[in-house]
């Protein structure tokens, strides 16, 4: 990883990745979206509400996979002083709170008419709830601080810390009894849904992560920019202090 700390071979490399990320994402989330509304039928027993699963399955996914990347990206940070990590995982950490607001927006979309609530304290929906808690936690610490390098540090402490909570959002629903059907997809043996649905649903997750891809890319140049401009103003400051 070390051969892409340099901003200038990030940025090149960025460069090459961006247009097929978007295009991956455009593609795969119109075709998923075509066949998640027009080609895939209607549940028996929930009717046409299990249309937002394309919509909500794959945004949860993606809320703890943003997270696993930010745990990834602190660590290399507090580890190897990886000069580009700090500022991918502070890329990461909106994307993921978005995605996280998405799924626990479509879930209570989902479990009105099925459980008929808005909301209920199960353990998957719980967790979900503290995932969010931890990226807005993790975006306010990482701008609490003057100086970016404490900000930087006390976040990715807090995001390698609330890393446990993935695994309990994973296996909750095998842990405890909740309203949540066990795994369905990701399982031994292989799927348990009908390949009509799994289609859609495995187009959405591909287009979700392409769409990451774009936003980290656009997002990491954004804040190699703004670092750049706080070195520049820096060294204003420090020159300006020394002809005094």
């Amino acid at each position: 990883m070390h051969r892409f700390a340099n901003p200038a071979r990030f940025l090149r490399l960025a460069k090459v990745i961006l247009p097929w990320s978007n295009a991956v994402a455009a593609l795969c989330l119109g075709a998923g979206l075509y066949f998640a509304l027009l080609g895939s039928p209607a549940d028996y027993q929930q009717g046409e509400s299990v249309r937002i699963m394309y919509v909500h399955v794959p945004s949860a996914w993606m809320g703890m996979f943003c997270y696993v990347a930010m745990a990834v990206f602190s660590a290399m940070a507090l580890i190897w002083k990886h000069p580009l990590a700090d500022l991918l995982a502070k890329a990461t950490a909106p994307v993921g709170a978005a995605f996280t607001f998405l799924c626990l927006l479509t879930g209570s979309l989902w479990g009105k008419p099925m459980w008929g609530t808005w909301w209920a304290w199960d353990a998957r929906l719980t967790s979900m709830l503290i995932l969010l808690f931890l990226y807005f936690g993790y975006m306010a610490l990482v701008n609490a601080f003057d100086d970016p390098e404490r900000g930087h540090k006390a976040a990715a402490i807090l995001a390698l810390v609330g890393a446990v909570n993935v695994p309990v959002i994973k296996w909750s629903v095998d842990w405890w009894n909740t309203l949540h059907q066990p795994a369905s997809v990701v399982k031994m043996g292989g799927p348990a849904i009908d390949s009509s649905m799994l289609v859609p649903l495995l187009l959405m997750a591909v287009g979700f992560k392409a769409y990451w891809i774009s936003i980290l890319i656009l997002r990491g140049r954004a804040e190699i920019a703004a670092q750049k401009v706080r070195i520049i103003r820096m060294a204003q400051i420090h020159a300006a202090a020394q002809g005094e």
